[in-house]
């Protein structure tokens, strides 16, 4: 055992050092190869559409500083990229190979964005409800202690997040932890720090708790079970930094307060709805062979009858009532809003930002991938160093650049893998991104609701910890999961 856990350090090391030697070419990651087209590795296009992609991820890096939200410039790039190509084949009188490659890109574009947008409708529908903001009092009206509350956001994180998107869990989270520990500085930034670490491991296990699971999921590269492999690994990746951390925070008990939220209408109704059309989805996947997206869009279906119901049976009282009860209620207590409930306003509060920035990364990856450096990175990474080796490399790349076009660079260049080494890089991918509070959505969500508690260097410090966790999840892996490297996936 101790020459495996050798044997993963080292290869963890490699990595690094060749991370940070070969910066531009893995940048340049590549999506689908298109036959009949062109290599334009070696052409100007090919540099030019390196520097705009590149350029454009440096902006939406510094989005914390300039506060121009990290689509704008995806898209703009996305644009200009396929531009470029385009032009290039018009001047070879090639019209028609450029758009086709475009519509494929789109539609693998398409089934993650209607999975999505109803993922995140259910989202807001509960946040609506208060379902959110009734589990944050019930928690902040108990009077746990800072070790004790530690470690229940931390694993409430953990759980919801293959349920609810990671982002969501840690904003949660996040939400109690300032509630009791607004005058301990030092608490915030270890929780929060153990949030974005258990929200990160969380969704990696679970088919939809992250865009890059959904992703392999969707691509029908790994079953909907096949993903739990993976509970045990990532649990090690959550615990190993939080027992370390443990002794940091402080040994103290805040003052409890008695708050109470209650849910509105129907909060329970549309928790059970998204759970059946979670259901749904997997369903229509693993036995009608239809996309997971067609399930989730059933589903949505689903929260618009009851929506309507909520809508027809609202009762309008006086302003100065801030609350009231319903006629017909499933359970005993329970208020409603002054308005009455209306799905297409849960619609409209998305994450748009995100969705369009999706949209960017994905046209992106997939322009300089049909450019040709699909064929080159792919011979580089996954045949001259080997599967394990270029996998661990992606989750240490997705701290430092978004794990959304680093997975969809690998699943575009769809190397020939094991199931173990397809579930390896979903899990490197997921939770590689804790080593950096820049590294996930979570940690630069978290940086700013906790602004100057929460912080790049609070959690820096706590780097080596993290980075502990990530080798030994690896490890576990590759230890539980041995006979998963033995069965091949078909391209």
């Amino acid at each position: 055992m101790t020459s495996g856990f050798k044997r993963i350090t080292g290869l963890v090391l490699r990595s690094t050092s060749l991370f940070i030697a070969g910066l531009l070419p893995v940048s340049a990651l590549a999506a689908g190869a298109v036959e009949n087209r062109l290599d334009l590795t070696s052409h100007n296009v090919g540099y030019i559409a390196i520097a705009i992609f590149v350029l454009a991820y440096l902006v939406v890096m510094a989005e914390e500083f300039t506060h121009l939200r990290k689509s704008k410039p995806v898209i703009l790039a996305a644009g200009i990229i396929w531009a470029i190509i385009a032009y290039v084949y018009a001047q070879k009188g090639i019209n028609h190979t450029v758009e086709q490659a475009l519509r494929h890109n789109l539609l693998e574009f398409a089934e993650l964005f209607l999975f999505l947008l109803a993922a995140m409708t259910y989202v807001n529908a509960m946040d609506e409800r208060n379902i959110f903001e009734a589990l944050r009092a019930r928690l902040v009206s108990r009077g746990f202690g800072y070790r004790k509350l530690f470690w229940l956001t931390g694993i409430l994180a953990f759980f919801l997040s293959p349920i609810i998107d990671n982002l969501t869990t840690a904003l949660v989270m996040c939400a109690v932890v300032l509630a009791v520990g607004k005058d301990n500085n030092r608490f915030v930034a270890l929780a929060c720090i153990n949030i974005v670490v258990a929200a990160n491991a969380g969704g990696a296990f679970s088919p939809f708790g992250d865009i890059t699971t959904l992703m392999v999921w969707q691509k029908g590269i790994l079953d909907f079970w096949t993903f739990f492999l993976l509970f045990v690994p990532s649990v090690i990746n959550y615990v190993v930094p939080a027992a370390f951390m443990h002794f940091a925070v402080p040994d103290e008990s805040p003052a409890a307060t008695n708050e109470t939220v209650l849910m509105k209408r129907g909060a329970i109704t549309i928790m059970l709805l998204f759970v059946a059309t979670i259901a749904t989805a997997v369903s229509f996947h693993n036995f009608l062979h239809l996309p997971p997206m067609l399930g989730m869009m059933t589903g949505l279906a689903y929260l618009k009858f009851f929506g309507y119901y909520l809508k027809k049976t609202h009762i309008r009282v006086p302003d100065e009532n801030e609350s009231y009860g319903q006629a017909g209620d499933v359970m005993p207590i329970r208020v409603d809003s002054k308005e009455p409930f209306d799905v297409f306003r849960r619609l409209a509060r998305a994450e748009w930002d995100t969705l369009l920035f999706f949209y960017g990364v994905v046209l992106c990856v997939g322009g300089l991938g049909f450019i040709g450096y699909l064929a080159m990175i792919s011979e580089s990474m996954y045949v001259n160093m080997g599967p394990m080796f270029s996998n661990i490399m992606v989750g240490i790349l997705s701290a430092i650049v978004d794990n959304i076009p680093v997975m969809f660079a690998v699943l575009a260049m769809n190397p020939a893998m094991s199931q173990g080494d397809w579930l390896l890089v979903t899990l490197t991918a997921g939770v590689g991104g804790s080593m950096l509070s820049i590294g996930s959505a979570a940690g630069v969500a978290l940086m700013g609701q906790a602004r100057g508690k929460y912080t790049f260097f609070s959690h820096l410090k706590w780097t080596p910890v993290i980075a502990l966790g990530y080798a030994a999840s690896i490890y576990a892996h590759v230890l539980i999961n041995t006979s998963s490297f033995s069965v091949a996936i078909s391209s």
